[in-house]
């Protein structure tokens, strides 16, 4: 469906409208934007008129948000920033041959993507790369990512899921807490502390199940709705947690964390590269997948 010309908002009366609230004052919003007064006035009157709202009100010498201003204000915040990201980005790329836009998983870009991205950047130095994160499937038609690394199944409506590596949890502690429970078979984990993410609520009971335990006693303890969480409270000595063993290769190699025991558990899911359907022809986000199934060990893929 088109939309309406009329209901498109014009940017500079956008920003009079953020500043002007910001400031709860037309004089010291003219002066950020080196404009008149009388302009501001004007930009916010000419958006009152295209919304129909009362943006603001005045209260003795000052000016405060109506109640449509404030539920306003928060959406037009949005849009200028996504407008002044858009702008950096178009600039930054025009300055490169070529651009790709990757979407991850918080974690799994802090952790795995991150500290492996530099040999690609040093391989494609004509590549300009944003990486964003995204907790969960989105659409590309919405949000023009190249592609995206997901967790799941491979479905996502309108693009491609190929395989990038399986997932392998183990249960670890932070040398203190280790020393402190002093655990020696896996049962004893029953009155451990026990760390759990929100997104995988039933983690911890499969992994009791697999070794035959009881799993009542799996639910307890404390919930983080990220692994990057997690993992910073099993450093702290809050819990014992299960975690992606990929996630956490230089705490385990540091002693920061130790495995309590060696019970590896493959989880149900694996991790996709997803690629819009689209795309299937840009050649760059193609290289960034093979790259991808490049840095992936023998090991993660079984």
């Amino acid at each position: 469906m088109t939309m309406r010309r009329r209901l498109i908002p014009d940017i500079v009366n956008l920003q009079a409208f953020e500043c002007a609230a910001r400031h709860q004052n037309f004089s010291r919003a003219a002066e950020e934007l080196n404009l008149t007064q009388s302009a501001v006035s004007r930009q916010i009157s000419d958006l009152e008129q295209q919304t129909g709202l009362k943006l603001f009100e005045r209260v003795r010498q000052r000016v405060v948000l109506s109640e449509a201003g404030l539920r306003l204000l928060p959406e037009v915040k949005d849009l200028l920033l996504r407008s002044e990201r858009l702008m950096i980005g178009a600039v930054a790329a025009g300055q490169m041959k070529l651009s790709l836009k990757v979407a991850t998983l918080p974690t799994f870009g802090t952790r795995w993507l991150v500290p492996r991205l530099g040999r690609f950047l040093d391989e494609h130095r004509d590549v300009a790369v944003t990486v964003e994160s995204r907790s969960k499937p989105f659409s590309f038609d919405e949000d023009n990512f190249d592609l995206a690394i997901h967790y799941g199944l491979p479905a996502w409506a309108g693009a491609v899921a190929t395989f990038l590596c399986n997932e392998t949890v183990l249960p670890v502690a932070s040398r203190e807490l280790a020393g402190r429970l002093g655990l020696v078979s896996p049962e004893e984990l029953s009155t451990a502390p026990l760390l759990h993410l929100t997104t995988r609520p039933k983690l911890w009971a499969q992994w009791f199940d697999l070794q035959d335990l009881p799993t009542e006693n799996a639910y307890p303890g404390a919930r983080f709705d990220q692994f990057s969480m997690i993992i910073a409270a099993a450093i702290a000595g809050l819990g014992v947690a299960l975690l992606p063993i990929y996630l956490i290769e230089e705490e385990l190699k540091a002693g920061t964390l130790l495995p309590l025991f060696d019970r590896p558990m493959p989880t149900e899911n694996s991790y996709y590269v997803v690629m819009p359907e689209k795309k299937q022809t840009n050649e760059t986000a193609t290289l960034f997948q093979d790259w991808l199934l490049s840095e992936v060990t023998p090991q993660e893929q079984t």
